[in-house]
């Protein structure tokens, strides 16, 4: 059996958001969810956008207005400084900037010279998407077929990603998971290990943010939601991220230019 993972250059960007830093105390970034808050403009960090870099300065700028100091924070009074000041990322941006630096990582270019916006309508529109890419990708832009393409699970590799898309309408919402490691044996996948920004019913108020997973490949054969999901040690109908697939449109896809 062997095993590939992400540039090291994504992992880094991985760690800066499941292990941020305000001096020697560490957290989660949290979830946010946009469509909870119903936020059309504004800052991208406003928006769940933000890099670490935004982040930071956003959680600098609260605290100055606040008079909070930051080295006072430990890691529990920091995640809810984060969460009470709705600063988070959510699972598109966070996936945006992952492929960003695998796409660096492969002198590519950044992201946005490589996506497609079918959404964006008009003119402006798409000057907006060109200009502010981050605000502008949402889950069903990373599944337009000009950015990714369906692909079985033989075909995997790293820095694929799986797209959660409901296509009826029904309440369900969008999501996106990342791969960021995959376990092979005889060079057919066996494990595909994933990392993406949620918040499970389960995390209460301030556990949510950056979660990972792994599906257990049962047979190629099968789609991926006839696959063996666990996550947080649950599986099954336990598993809320299963259990979102099962209800979406479930596909795995790959970004043809970092082929």
């Amino acid at each position: 059996m062997n095993t590939k993972i992400i540039s090291d250059r994504t992992l880094e960007m991985i760690d800066q958001y499941k292990n941020f830093h305000i001096g020697n105390t560490v957290c989660s970034i949290p979830y946010f969810n946009n469509k909870h808050y119903g936020r059309r403009a504004g800052l991208r960090v406003e928006i769940g956008k933000g890099s670490p870099k935004d982040i930071f300065e956003e959680i600098k700028n609260k605290a100055l207005e606040q008079g909070v100091d930051m080295k006072s924070f430990d890691s529990e009074s920091l995640k809810r400084f984060l969460v009470d000041n709705d600063i988070g990322i959510d699972c598109s941006a966070f996936v945006y900037y992952l492929l960003n630096e695998e796409s660096l990582s492969k002198k590519k270019g950044g992201l946005d010279r490589h996506l497609h916006f079918p959404f964006s309508k008009g003119i402006i529109g798409k000057i907006k998407s060109k200009i502010r890419p981050v605000e502008n990708t949402d889950v069903k832009t990373f599944a337009y077929d000009k950015n990714s393409k369906v692909i079985p699970i033989k075909n995997a590799q790293v820095g694929d990603i799986i797209t959660m898309t409901n296509g009826l309408n029904n309440g369900n919402r969008d999501h996106i998971l990342f791969i960021y490691q995959i376990e092979y044996q005889n060079f057919l996948p066996i494990v595909l290990h994933y990392i993406h920004a949620t918040a499970w019913p389960t995390d209460g108020e301030y556990g949510h943010g950056i979660h990972e997973g792994r599906i257990d490949i049962l047979s190629l054969e099968r789609p991926l939601v006839e696959q063996r999901w666990i996550e947080n040690d649950k599986t099954g109908e336990e598993n809320y991220t299963f259990v979102n697939a099962k209800k979406n449109q479930t596909k795995l896809r790959t970004l043809p230019f970092l082929c």
